[in-house]
Parts: C-alpha cells; structure tokens; sequence
C-alpha cells in the first residue's frame, strides 16, 4: 500500500510538473501586434476687415496691435458750419466684413474706446449702432445700439453681434454697418480738439 501511495506522489509531481512546463509553454510563445494611426490637421483662416468708404470697396486691415493704423472715420459736420458748436451731432458710416479667405463664422463685439489728449474728450459723447449695409449713416438711421459713451473716454453696454462668412467658400461675409454719431456737450471747449479710437474684435465661432 505505501509503494502506491509513492507511485501517486510521483505521479501527481510529474503532473504539476506538466502543468508548469505547459504554462511556461504559453508565456513563451506569446505575439505582439501593434496598430498605427496618423492625421493631418489644416487650421482654417479667420480675418476681419473694415472699409470707411463702402459696403462693396475699399476693405483694408487697421489691427494696430499687430502694426496696421486704425481707419480714420469721416465724419459729417453740419452743412453750415466747419466745426462742432455744443449740441452738434456729426455721423461717420464703418463698414465690416470677415474677409475671402476666412472659413469659419464670427461674433463681432465692440472691446472698448481709448481717447486722446485733445482736451474735448469729455464733452463729446457717441453712440455706435449697427444698421443695414447700405442705409445712410445719418440722424434717420435706426438699428441696433451696440455702444455708448457719455465721453470719449467711456464705454456702456457692449452688445455683439453675428457675422457670417462668404457663401460660396473664397468670398467675402456680407458687410455690416456701424454707424458711429458723436454729440458735441454745453462744455466743449473753444478751439480744442478731441480725438477716440474704438476697438471691436471678432471672434470665430464653430459652425
């Protein structure tokens, strides 16, 4: 009886010793694969430009952080006189677009107003209002009010709005007037002068 139970003892080692060698077996015949994947990433282009002169012609780029000079708006004095007297309201149109190269649609929104050191930026206050590309800047104007200022050095509200790119690809985005109007205050001072520069800024949005 103990030579069998011997016999099962070696038998059940050289079974463990089976099953270890076949787990051996499995690690060392393991395969390796792998999978590879690339993709090319184009950005697309996004600019905004402004035009003193139409809704169809004289577009030009006046970002002066990056070196351009801002647009120098032409503004309407009144028919008879050649300066501003208190309670004058002088118009001036600006035109923007996002340009043919451009591929995604914007929100155009007025940044802010820095003033000049004339001496008359705090008795001139303005009002910025968004109106159809080829309606005439002037007192009959109505839109969308998209700033204010009860100064030259002030800004109240900021109010954005849409614009789109060019249809078809490789055009110009329809344009948008900004009719700016600047009412002189009872304090303007005799013989100074005044001078402002706005900033709007668009930003793409994903269509």
């Amino acid at each position: 009886m103990a030579e069998k139970n011997t016999q099962r003892k070696v038998l059940a080692v050289l079974a463990g010793g089976l099953v270890l060698g076949v787990g051996i077996g499995v690690t060392l015949a393991a395969w390796n694969d792998s999978e590879f994947a690339t993709g090319t990433f184009t950005a697309g282009s996004f600019n905004l430009e402004g035009s003193t002169t139409s809704a169809d012609d004289g577009y030009d780029d006046h970002n002066v952080d990056l070196g351009d000079t801002a647009a120098s708006l032409v503004f309407q004095l009144p028919a008879v006189a050649s300066s501003m007297s208190p309670g004058d309201v002088v118009y001036a149109p600006f035109w923007v677009r996002l340009d043919s190269t451009t591929t995604n649609s914007a929100t155009l929104l007025p940044y802010g107003i820095t003033a000049g050191t004339g001496g008359n930026e705090a008795n001139l206050s303005y009002t910025v209002t968004a109106i159809e590309a080829a309606d005439t800047c002037d007192a009959t104007a109505t839109g969308t009010v998209v700033a204010t200022g009860a100064t030259l050095s002030d800004q109240t509200g900021a109010t954005s709005l849409p614009l789109a790119e060019g249809t078809p690809a490789g055009t110009a985005g329809v344009p948008l007037q900004l009719c700016f109007a600047v009412t002189a205050g009872a304090g303007l001072t005799q013989g100074a002068t005044a001078t402002a520069t706005w900033e709007f800024t668009a930003t793409s949005t994903a269509d």
